[in-house]
């Protein structure tokens, strides 16, 4: 029978060659999936469904021929499709999203996570992000291919439990996170641990058991703890509170669940993936046993030469640029600062302008100033001045620190 589930099961296995490199075999199994296709719109059916399987097919082409030309380079594919969202929403059955619901005491936590913690619609994009060429390939690798892809990840190419982003401030591990989750375009739980904090006895292990639940509920789902280090660091220290301790416990026992549970998500074909992103600036602190469930760890480094000169073009983007300004140059000074540092010196350098124009004048004369007096182009002098009173904020001795750790127990 010429079923959506069998015609689903062979565009997987078809896209999984293509991910391994095997370009030959993903062709032919891509044209039996299209003759499928074909079979069923031959078949009178709804115009609902008659106007997806059309979607379908056309995104199904775009692959096919995307297979087809890497081939003729002689090349490969980390990803087979030229256009992730249409092939994510392809898939599916359009739904009404099922508002997860609970009655009772436990009623308003559900909607303290629903207001502080879930956002459903994550609008950043890899391009977004300058640099971090490496983190990508191993995010991509580590989260967005067992979403795309769950029928190939089975048994020993298993997803991973969770995924630990190490790295010093400002280097865009939050980005990467919301990145992640508009890819797989999943339901986005951003967490931190002022959010998981209750004054009530046992309302803070609930909140992660909630949490827990409504991630499967809304499956796929990412849930991203942030500063994981204050939520969970090392059990049995002195001044470790007894709260503290069941609050890890539980996040230990739904971790390990994860993997375990089953069923589908809200479009009942999705499997209830939930992956867990955690973000840390001092792992150090990280206790052990949440260590090994986040089986995968990955540095996010500081930003290269390039990707500095890329994300000051990011940053000035919008905004006047001297006919003499070298974006090259000032990348070159800017070695070792963080993300956070560049954008931070760009912001400083784009209003010298201003702070020169308002020098002695009334808040009357500045008021009636233009927007024209005001919006000058950005100079090489601004961004000198700006970086003679910004410095970076990661030293020599914090980078050493952060190499050992990855050198100890990163698993990039």
């Amino acid at each position: 029978m010429n079923s959506a589930k069998e015609t689903e099961e062979i565009i997987n296995v078809a896209r999984a060659c293509s991910v391994e490199g095997n370009l030959e075999l993903a062709l032919i199994v891509y044209e039996s999936a299209l003759a499928r296709i074909a079979l069923r719109l031959q078949t009178p059916s709804p115009q609902a469904i008659s106007r997806r399987l059309e979607e379908v097919r056309s995104n199904i082409i775009s692959e096919f021929e995307a297979v087809k030309e890497a081939l003729g380079k002689g090349g490969s594919l980390v990803i087979a499709s030229s256009s992730k969202e249409q092939r994510q929403a392809s898939m599916r059955t359009a739904s009404p999203d099922r508002r997860f619901e609970m009655h009772g005491p436990d009623g308003d936590l559900v909607e303290l996570i629903e207001r502080d913690i879930l956002q459903r619609n994550p609008d950043t994009r890899w391009e977004d992000i300058a640099d971090l060429t490496e983190a990508k390939k191993l995010l991509k690798e580590a989260v967005v291919l067992p979403m795309w892809m769950p029928n190939y990840f089975r048994g020993i190419r298993r997803p991973w439990k969770g995924v630990l982003m190490v790295g010093p401030p400002g280097t865009g591990k939050t980005m990467l996170a919301k990145a992640v989750a508009s890819e797989c375009k999943t339901t986005f739980f951003n967490v931190s641990s002022s959010t998981l904090t209750s004054k009530y006895h046992g309302e803070s292990e609930k909140l992660v058991r909630l949490l827990f639940e409504m991630a499967r509920h809304y499956a796929p789902s990412t849930i991203f703890i942030d500063e994981i280090d204050s939520l969970c660091s090392r059990r049995g220290s002195d001044n470790e509170h007894e709260a503290s301790r069941r609050v890890k416990s539980e996040l230990l026992i739904q971790m390990d669940g994860i993997t375990e549970a089953s069923g589908r998500g809200q479009d009942g074909k999705t499997p209830a993936m939930v992956m867990v992103l955690a973000a840390t600036n001092f792992p150090w602190d990280i206790d052990e046993a949440l260590r090994r469930r986040l089986e995968k760890r990955i540095y996010i480094s500081l930003p290269s030469r390039e990707g500095r000169e890329a994300l000051l073009n990011i940053n000035l983007r919008e905004v006047k640029k001297a006919d003499d300004l070298n974006v090259g140059k000032i990348a070159a000074r800017l070695e070792g600062y963080s993300g956070a540092d560049i954008t931070n010196v760009c912001r400083d350098a784009c209003m010298m302008e201003m702070r020169r124009r308002i020098v002695g004048l009334t808040p009357e004369q500045i008021r009636s100033l233009s927007s024209e007096e005001l919006d000058m182009p950005v100079t090489g002098e601004d961004f000198e001045e700006a970086m003679r009173k910004i410095n970076k904020s990661v030293s020599a001795d914090d980078l050493a620190k952060y190499k050992k750790w990855m050198t100890d127990f990163g698993s990039a």
